[in-house]
């Protein structure tokens, strides 16, 4: 095994937490493939450096706290990164549901202030909120009740 290349691997873990197929694709563009590369895999795991429960956990809350992603959308990005159910049910774990419903709530009334500006049409407007949270990756019954009590203010 190449103590450079592990050091280099390292370095990249090191950064930002990684998936191991983000770290497999980085070791190819360095030249190393197969048993090297599962060796130096394996190698950052036993040191720490790699750890797919984490990534899933950091990801997660990350991707809640910040960008106010629904659980929909952090699942099926978590899954796209190939990683197992386990650390994917690990992730999600991160997300309190009072914090969830509460993230939501403030999120569409955002959103509802702004619209109200230019939408005048009821209909309009409750479709327009509830496209917009589903593609941010929230439940549709949770949408729905979240909305029904907005509007009912």
């Amino acid at each position: 095994m190449d103590r450079l290349i592990l050091q280099k691997a390292a370095s990249y873990c090191a950064y930002q937490e990684r998936t191991q197929d983000e770290v497999r694709k980085r070791l190819q563009k360095w030249g190393v493939w197969g048993d090297e590369a599962d060796e130096i895999i394996a190698e950052l795991i036993s040191m720490k450096y790699l750890s797919e429960e984490r990534f899933a956990k950091t990801y997660a809350g990350g991707k809640f706290r910040v960008k106010n992603w629904g659980r929909l959308k952090i699942k099926q990005e978590l899954s796209r990164r190939g990683l197992t159910d386990y650390n994917i049910r690990q992730g999600m774990a991160e997300i309190n549901d009072e914090a969830y419903a509460k993230a939501l709530d403030e999120l569409l009334s955002k959103k509802l202030t702004a619209l109200r500006r230019t939408e005048t049409d009821p209909l309009k407007l409750k479709q327009k909120l509830v496209r917009f949270a589903l593609g941010k990756g929230y439940e549709s019954d949770l949408v729905w009740r979240t909305i029904e009590k907005l509007l009912a203010k």
